[in-house]
């Protein structure tokens, strides 16, 4: 177990005010934006400041739960057992080597789910279900106060689960060329959900990320998105950084794999962004 606390500080975070977890998804339908390395470092440095977090791996590439050391061959129980109803979302939730952070991991069994669903009634409302009672239990010095939710590259009925169950959207953004294209087809996406399955929905903010300031095309890309999506954009960006790259491959987020690296150093300031902009929303 890794001790956060000797280098953060920090215990219980506040729960919210009404005993339930501010629920984000992770989304981008597409690949290699930094979802997963956000979903899993995002998560360890709100543990690290003192939220309690839960990661709900929704890609059937299981990249979050491998990130965060959990063996792919102790995934017993998983997410598709539970949104196929065969399971509770807490039997399937495991402890991380970070003290505050769970994960609910994946296996490729979730590719098959659309197939498995079919024409289920409730088939858009099965993560929403299966969270509903998450902080059901006695114990609420142990209730979560944060779920993340990591959706696949691609907008399926898994992301669309993700959408229907999440109280807002983070998008993370790779300073590239095509990231506007991409980003409008999630929001008309987001739309298509809010007016059918969660009217509350929002965009919490879009992260940008792989920013690499000695390259025109990444400063052009940040004014662009800053341009067109104006105080949705946070202020911190993630840099392009050799260490988030290799912390993964040995199963730690880069918070614990290097915490005085660039990469660390973003994620901690992305984090305690979220929660100025949660506590900004408690107080409108």
């Amino acid at each position: 177990m890794i001790d956060m606390k000797g280098i953060f500080g920090g215990e219980n975070g506040p729960a919210h005010a009404d005993g339930h977890p501010r629920i984000l998804a992770l989304a981008n339908q597409k690949g290699g934006v930094g979802k997963t390395t956000t979903a899993i470092n995002l998560g360890t440095a709100l543990a690290a400041i003192g939220e309690r977090v839960l990661i709900v791996d929704l890609d059937p590439q299981g990249n979050a739960s491998t990130g965060l050391g959990i063996d792919r061959r102790n995934r017993n129980c998983s997410t598709y057992d539970v949104l196929i109803g065969e399971a509770k979302l807490r039997d399937a939730i495991m402890p991380t080597a970070v003290p505050r952070l769970h994960i609910a991991s994946s296996t490729m069994d979730l590719s098959g789910l659309e197939l498995e669903l079919g024409s289920a009634r409730d088939r858009a409302f099965r993560l929403r279900d299966a969270l509903a009672g998450l902080n059901d239990g006695l114990d609420k010095d142990n209730d979560y106060t944060y779920v993340l939710v990591d959706c696949p590259p691609s907008l399926n009925l898994i992301t669309v689960n993700a959408m229907a169950a999440s109280h807002a959207i983070l998008v993370p953004l790779q300073c590239e060329f095509f990231a506007l294209e991409g980003l409008s087809q999630l929001l008309q996406t987001v739309e298509q959900v809010r007016s059918t399955l969660n009217p509350t929905l929002t965009i919490h903010g879009i992260v940008l990320t792989m920013f690499d300031a000695r390259n025109n095309l990444s400063n052009q890309v940040v004014a662009d998105v800053r341009q067109f999506m104006g105080k949705k954009v946070y202020d911190t960006m993630i840099p392009r950084n050799i260490r988030i790259s290799e912390a993964p491959s040995y199963g730690k987020p880069v918070l614990v794999y290097d915490l005085k690296c660039v990469g660390s150093e973003a994620y901690l300031k992305l984090a305690t962004e979220v929660i100025q902009r949660e506590r900004e929303l408690r107080t409108h």
